[in-house]
C-alpha cells in the first residue's frame, strides 16, 4: 500500500473532486530539494575534472551549473507524496495536520498501471553522494572531450532536462524514515504533459498546482476510484465524527468505502496538550 496523509481539505478535494494535487517540490519540506541533486551531480563532475588537471573546465561547469540553477522554478517538477508506512507517527506530523487530519491509502500496483508518458511513480532515494550516478559520467564525457562548451551546448542542455528531472527523486539523508515515494511530472517537458496548472489562493499566498483526475486515469484501466481506495484512516488527534464521514462517503456515491475506514491507534499526543 502507499499511504497519502494530508488534512481534510485536501481530502474532500481526493474523494468529492476525484482529483489529486501535484505540488511544488521546491516548496515541500526538504529545503534542499532538487538542489541537493543538481549540487552533488556538479560537485562530482567538477572534482572528476580537476583530477584530470581541467580546473579551467571545472571551473566553467560550475558557472553552467549555477546559472541553471538560478532557472529552477522553470525546472520545478510537481509531486504528491506518499509513505510505506501506515499509521506513522512522523507521518501524522509532518502531513497529516499534527495527526488531526486523514490517511488514504492507495494499491500500489494499481497506481502503478496507471501512470505513464510525463507521469511517474518515482522511489525516493535518500543519499547527497551522487559520484556513482550515470550522469556524473555522461557530463563528464561530454566536457572532457570538447573544447569549448558552445559547441557541446545542445547536449549538456538535454543532459540538464534529464537532471532535473532525475533531481525530483532524491532528498537529504536526514528524510530517509520517510520511505517515500512520489506521482511526478515535471511539466517543462511541454510536449508531453497537456494538463493545465491551476492556482489555489489561501489567505496567506497563492499556490500553483497541476490537478489529475483520477476518474479519468481510473476509468483508462476500467476501475473506479473505490477500487483504487484500500483504506481510511482518521488521525490520532483528530475530532473527525467516524458516522459524518461514512455520511461523507454516501453523498460522494463511495458507500462502498464506509466499511473500510479506521481509527489511527498511534498515541500522538494532541497539539497543546
Amino acid at each position: 500500500m502507499l499511504y497519502h496523509y494530508t488534512d481534510f481539505a485536501a481530502f474532500n478535494g481526493i474523494i468529492r473532486n476525484q482529483e489529486l494535487w501535484l505540488n511544488n517540490i521546491l516548496n515541500m519540506n526538504d529545503a534542499s530539494e532538487m538542489r541537493l541533486f543538481m549540487n552533488g551531480i556538479c560537485k562530482a563532475v567538477v572534482e572528476n575534472l580537476k583530477k584530470d588537471g581541467e580546473k579551467e573546465k571545472g571551473r566553467k561547469t560550475e558557472r553552467f551549473f549555477q546559472s541553471e540553477l538560478e532557472e529552477e522554478f522553470h525546472y520545478s517538477a510537481y509531486a504528491a507524496c506518499f509513505s510505506k508506512y501506515r499509521d506513522d507517527a512522523a507521518q501524522w506530523d509532518r502531513y497529516g495536520h499534527l495527526g488531526q487530519g486523514v490517511c488514504i491509502a492507495f494499491h500500489e500496483d494499481l497506481m502503478q498501471k496507471m501512470v505513464g508518458g510525463a507521469i511517474s511513480l518515482q522511489q525516493v532515494y535518500y543519499q547527497d553522494d551522487m559520484r556513482e550516478h550515470r550522469l556524473v559520467s555522461e557530463f563528464y564525457e561530454a566536457i572532457k572531450n570538447t573544447d569549448s562548451f558552445d559547441e557541446i551546448l545542445p547536449v549538456l542542455k538535454d543532459l540538464m532536462n534529464d537532471a532535473w528531472v532525475q533531481s525530483a527523486a532524491f532528498k537529504h539523508p536526514s528524510f530517509s524514515s520517510e520511505t517515500e515515494l512520489r506521482l511526478v511530472v515535471s511539466p517543462f517537458i511541454s510536449n508531453e504533459f497537456a494538463i493545465e496548472p491551476k492556482y489555489h489562493v489561501s489567505k496567506d499566498r497563492i499556490k500553483k498546482y497541476y490537478p489529475l483526475d483520477l476518474n479519468r486515469m481510473c476509468g483508462r484501466l476500467d476501475m473506479k476510484l473505490s477500487d483504487l481506495v484500500s483504506e481510511i484512516i482518521i488521525g490520532p488527534t483528530s475530532p473527525q465524527s467516524l458516522p459524518i464521514l461514512q455520511d461523507f462517503l454516501d453523498d460522494c456515491g463511495l458507500h462502498v468505502l464506509k466499511d473500510r475506514i479506521s481509527l489511527s491507534k498511534c498515541p500522538l499526543r494532541k497539539p497543546n496538550t
